[in-house]
């Protein structure tokens, strides 16, 4: 007798066919085929992904389930769990288009403030170049001549339709500002990764802060979820204290200040800043596994010296 039934397939089926499915999604889709309610009595449905994962371990792939930190919903996707080569093959998008969603991703964790998202403009002017490898193993830092044409002719609407694409797929997103994010599929896929790579951790739940508040004291780099914060606040009845440093922390939503970055002479915003730049930049591995990219993924302008942003401020009010 087979392992999985039609029920395991028709789960697997609407995560290969639909992307991404939210928590209830799922369970919907779960009651429908089993007649079972997980959300009183998940051990059913676990058993179910317990099966499932078993034999997906066979195409080196695995049914995940994380946190999505825009919102801190649960959400239940497939993921390619083996970071080679080969994985590579299997995407539909092209060298610039990586290149591109890489810049973004590094631009977001790199952001001491945990603001999860970056500006449309500092989207579209990441250098491509500063993304990939030569043939040595260092990036592209000669002249024009020697980076790749496909790097060097990827035109600014194509960069607007590949961000456009990514949205559509669920590695990036629009959040209410207008900003760029990262999607559920990149939590998902990158979970592993944001773990290893330097970001700070949420000093409640243990995982990467990407998107989160950040401790007031600029010494400490302390940063917890907001959907995390909220339920910490929620249960308890006195001050709230960074769990790091011992600083008291206001309830209430981050600040927004104004600030001034200096920019290119040119007028052209860089997604990477020069040394000495007034925003400050966190450390991490950027080397983002090719798994990222593998078979689950084919499912107004400024200029001047200097710009002005916004950011959620370290301070909690």
């Amino acid at each position: 007798m087979p392992v999985l039934n039609w029920k395991h397939h028709t789960l697997i089926q609407a995560l290969m066919s639909r992307g991404p499915l939210t928590e209830d999604e799922l369970f919907n889709i779960f009651a429908d085929v089993t007649g079972k309610n997980p959300r009183g009595n998940k051990r059913e449905l676990n058993d179910y992904l317990l099966k499932i994962n078993k034999e997906l371990s066979y195409v080196q792939m695995e049914m995940r389930c994380c946190r999505n930190q825009n919102d801190g919903g649960v959400c239940y996707g497939l993921v390619n769990t083996v970071p080679d080569e080969q994985s590579k093959l299997g995407t539909k998008y092209s060298v610039p288009q990586i290149a591109l969603f890489k810049g973004v991703i590094e631009a977001i964790v790199q952001d001491v403030t945990a603001l999860g998202s970056i500006s449309n403009i500092d989207a579209l002017n990441i250098r491509l170049e500063n993304q990939v490898q030569n043939g040595t193993g260092s990036e592209y830092q000669e002249g024009p001549s020697q980076i790749p044409p496909a790097l060097r002719n990827f035109s600014m609407s194509q960069k607007e339709k590949t961000l456009d694409e990514l949205v559509r797929d669920n590695w990036l997103c629009h959040t209410p500002d207008g900003a760029i994010g990262l999607g559920a599929r990149s939590y998902l896929d990158l979970r592993s990764w944001f773990n290893s790579s330097g970001i700070p951790s949420c000093e409640v739940c243990n995982e990467a802060g990407v998107k989160g508040k950040v401790c007031q004291n600029e010494g400490c780099t302390a940063r917890i979820h907001h959907h995390c914060l909220e339920k910490k606040i929620s249960h308890s009845r006195g001050d709230i204290v960074c769990p790091s440093c011992g600083i008291q922390w206001h309830r209430g939503v981050a600040k927004t200040e104004v600030i001034e970055e200096e920019g290119d002479p040119n007028g052209h915003i860089q997604s990477q800043l020069p040394a000495g730049s007034k925003r400050k930049r966190l450390r991490a591995d950027t080397n983002i596994p090719a798994a990222a990219f593998g078979c689950v993924s084919s499912q107004g302008s400024q200029s001047g010296s200097s710009r002005r942003i916004t950011r959620a401020s370290a301070r909690l009010s």
